[in-house]
């Protein structure tokens, strides 16, 4: 139950019962709220020492608690359950603004991972697409969070490396009770495991990806200092790491799959229905039903798909929308690449554009650095692109990855919308900005909500042309392609999990309705049946934003100013749509 993970429904009922408080001393006040979060984020750390690696606080590196565990979910319960009575001895009614969101905040995330802890997600603890195997993997290369410049460093991480075989001996005992209770992964999803792990088990140590941080060593260590860690990853690597990844590897393909579901949604789980409608709280922070849900996505793709027919006609395509689709997938003049650096430099060339016209837009820019790297090979293969948030001391910059396998095939229709939602100004300026907010209590510099961040950064994609880009009509069809594609989700997910809907019938679904192959519809619809709920917080999230932004343009008239807004809307942090509503409104009055 992480925070950086876990996005929850919150209860404004604290909030809404605080006095009236203006922008201007929208700031922390009480010093006993700012006491209980303070102690609540240091004990947070210290419970879950991944989640303080992600953010920069290195205190814990060599920690690696066993979350698999009955005895760490019974510590998490008494965990939120202690904080949460601390919490209701200050009342809500006498606070201000800024910290009545504070209260309403760390109130409801600790209710509702308690609420989550009664459903038996953690008897499906890994899958193809967040799995900590495949986490641990990526620290262990040296490209993510975990640092490896010092020796101690490097130890650190040897110490979690000799405990990674008992976290895979407890996740397959889990596994094991989700096979007895019938909560099993689809058969489709185990599949795409397989390979992942398999990926790993390098014959020569050497060559594995958990030896990458000991070729790359700093010159500064001494000869004796690198002998000596050489041998501990060679060690470690052979007789903790291979082991304990083909003990998994194994028991997925030996016992798990032959018994794993054929069906595609959690609706086909004991208490499939309850599962459904917590993530869609979770994730989109509201309680729309998935029927509901599934007909707004069914208007907005008659929608998108009327705007994709104008441009369509406008560039003088003739023939239907999914020959349209198809000519833009296969012509050799979008994919005019020949190397991986080439499509970087492209993306670069992006925010080159963009740039003059940020300051227009936005008072407060980020701090923290950016930078835009390929996907690592072990993972590109079912990755997306992707922003990895950098440290909040500013030590790690911010990652935007994209996977590219082969730069030759990589289509550059789309790229312009794919850089704004990815990199600048969407969740390179939402995550950095929260962090470096200092107003923030520590728990709230890293809270994700996922309708707020998604939502933020799918309305970046929305001001293309107010930044400078989609000027030609390919790539404003690849802004329409990537709205569409998150309309698609809210009836694909919806049907996969509430309507029966197969994981063929939503393939078939998505490639009539966007321009998209096979296997990446193939690899989206896998990504929803692993992750229930959270392709449905893009769409939600990005129309409440354009929904107040028109609002305040109409109500506020010519007092209405956008970088006014953009601040409004990022200087709290993240945090769930109708508590945002809730600050714009005091915003505008």
């Amino acid at each position: 139950m992480h925070l950086i993970k876990k996005i929850i429904l919150l209860s404004l009922c604290a909030f809404a019962a605080c006095k009236s408080n203006t922008p201007q001393n929208y700031k922390p006040e009480n010093k006993n709220l700012a006491s209980l979060c303070q102690n609540y984020w240091e004990d947070y750390l210290k419970l879950y020492p991944f989640s303080a690696t992600a953010v920069g606080d290195n205190r814990y590196n060599n920690q690696f608690p066993n979350n698999q565990t009955a005895a760490f979910r019974k510590q998490e319960l008494d965990f939120f359950n202690n904080y949460l009575e601390q919490l209701k001895k200050i009342n809500a009614k006498n606070l201000n603004a800024f910290d009545a969101e504070t209260h309403a905040l760390l109130n409801y995330e600790l209710q509702l991972q308690l609420d989550e802890s009664k459903l038996p997600f953690w008897q499906m603890p890994i899958n193809q697409f967040w799995s900590f195997t495949l986490e641990f993997a990526q620290l262990g290369s040296g490209t993510g969070n975990q640092p490896f410049k010092t020796v101690s460093d490097y130890d650190n991480f040897t110490a979690r490396i000799k405990l990674m075989p008992t976290w895979i001996d407890s996740a397959i005992g889990n596994m094991r009770i989700g096979m007895a209770n019938g909560n099993i992964l689809p058969k489709k999803l185990v599949e795409k495991m397989l390979p992942q792990l398999k990926s790993v088990l390098t014959i020569d140590p050497t060559n594995n990806i958990f030896y990458t941080p000991v070729k790359n060593m700093p010159s500064t260590f001494t000869e004796a200092e690198k002998t000596r860690l050489q041998n501990n990853y060679f060690f470690n690597i052979s007789n903790s790491i291979m082991p304990a990844y083909s003990k998994l590897h194994n028991f997925l393909k030996n016992e798990y799959l032959p018994k794993a579901r054929t069906t595609s949604g959690l609706g086909a789980l004991p208490q499939g229905k309850e599962m459904y409608s917590f993530v869609i709280k979770r994730f989109t922070t509201t309680t729309l039903s998935p029927d509901s849900i599934y007909n707004l996505g069914l208007q907005e793709v008659a929608k998108l798909r009327t705007e994709m027919e104008k441009i369509k006609t406008d560039v003088g395509f003739n023939g239907d929308l999914q020959s349209f689709f198809n000519f833009v997938n296969s012509d050799q003049k979008f994919k005019p690449f020949n190397t991986a650096k080439e499509v970087l430099d492209s993306f670069w060339s992006v925010q080159k554009t963009i740039e003059p016209n940020l300051a227009k837009m936005f008072k407060n820019t980020p701090k923290t650095k950016f930078e835009i790297r390929q996907t690592e090979s072990f993972r590109a293969a079912t990755a997306s692109a992707e922003y990895n948030q950098g440290s909040e001391d500013g030590t790690r910059p911010g990652i935007f990855y994209t996977p590219i396998l082969d730069a030759k095939k990589f289509n550059a229709v789309g790229m312009e919308t794919l850089f704004l939602h990815e990199a600048i100004p969407g969740h390179h300026y939402q995550i950095s900005l929260q962090q470096e907010n200092k107003n923030l209590p520590q728990f709230r510099k890293f809270l994700d909500y996922s309708a707020y961040a998604e939502g933020w950064a799918l309305y970046t994609e929305t001001l293309g042309n107010e930044l400078g880009v989609y000027k030609e009509p390919y790539q404003y069809l690849g802004h329409l392609s990537d709205a569409m594609h998150r309309a698609i989700r809210l009836v694909v997910d919806a049907g996969l999990h509430s309507k029966n809907m197969t994981r063929e019938e939503a393939i078939q679904y998505m490639m009539q309705n966007e321009r998209i192959t096979t296997e990446e519809a193939t690899a989206e619809i896998e990504r929803y049946m692993a992750i229930p709920g959270q392709a449905l917080s893009y769409y939600i999230g990005k129309m409440s934003i354009v929904r107040m932004r028109e609002k305040y343009t109409k109500a506020l008239k010519n007092k209405f100013n956008l970088p006014d807004f953009h601040d409004q809307v990022l200087n709290g942090g993240n945090m769930p749509i109708a508590l945002l509503e809730k600050k714009l409104a005091q915003w505008a009055n």
